[in-house]
């Protein structure tokens, strides 16, 4: 592994531990969907933290497969930089044979910040990284297409496709939806069912990199790295479709 600066590192690690889940998908085969999901969360960590921990072993990480234990143990919360992971973002469809909607995320924050982000899309064949961000599409005529959640998706974001004339586009893990924005699949993502900062750090890393609009719902600033971990709610959209969502959602909330 070549390793130039920490964007590239990012993208390497995605990438390789992506590859490890193919294999093992390969290996397993889908006939025990709960041990697949076990044995994919677990080997992803342990593969993620000896990498972190050999190449950047003065970092800090926040990964969640980690116990609250070693939570505790990293003191992220006076650290200057910490690696924020997410080792199986769509397990459930990481178990699901024919299913590409999953992704690995790896990201830095730095004194306060994201600097620098991965996300990988293994069975998809492709890795979004801030090394080289995405260049965002542009404008698409018709109705704007909002990625939600495939079992869960929030009763608010029902009202706010119709209040806007957006579709829904059911989609798996968080990171596979806001790398969707990216490419061009759907104009935005609005969730607000309950996450963690894993759950979004890479993509959103990635997101802002690319020069698409993030923020919470009500459009203050994603923060990360805090103590408690709890990130509830998320919109990430291209920019031009960011003041619409942003009016729509104030609207419903009033």
């Amino acid at each position: 592994m070549t390793i130039r600066d920490d964007h590239v590192l990012a993208g390497d690690l995605a990438a390789e531990a992506g590859e490890r889940l193919l294999v093992l998908r390969k290996e397993e085969g889908f006939g025990d969907p709960a041990a697949l999901r076990a044995k994919g969360d677990a080997g992803s960590h342990r593969f993620l933290m000896g990498a972190l921990e050999r190449l950047r072993p003065s970092d800090s990480v926040l990964s969640e497969e980690a116990t609250q234990q070693e939570r505790l143990a990293s003191r992220r919360s006076t650290a200057d930089r910490v690696w924020i992971v997410d080792p199986l973002d769509g397990t459930r469809e990481f178990a699901e044979e024919g299913r590409a909607d999953w992704a690995v995320h790896v990201a830095l924050w730095e004194r306060g910040a994201l600097v620098a982000g991965a996300v990988a899309l293994p069975a998809q064949g492709r890795t979004l990284s801030t090394a080289e961000p995405p260049v965002l599409p542009g404008p698409r005529e018709g109705r704007p297409r909002i990625a939600v959640s495939r079992t869960r998706p929030p009763e608010f974001v029902q009202r706010l496709a119709y209040l806007v004339g957006a579709d829904l586009v059911p989609i798996g893990s968080a990171g596979a939806k806001i790398c969707a924005v990216l490419t061009g699949e759907v104009e935005a993502y609005v969730h607000a069912g309950g996450q963690y900062e894993w759950d979004s750090a890479a993509p959103v890393a990635v997101a802002l990199a690319a020069g698409a609009h993030a923020s919470r719902i009500d459009g203050s600033e994603l923060t990360y790295n805090q103590d408690d971990p709890s990130l509830p709610d998320i919109l990430v959209s291209l920019p031009g479709l960011a003041p619409t969502l942003l009016a729509g959602i104030r609207d419903l909330h009033r």
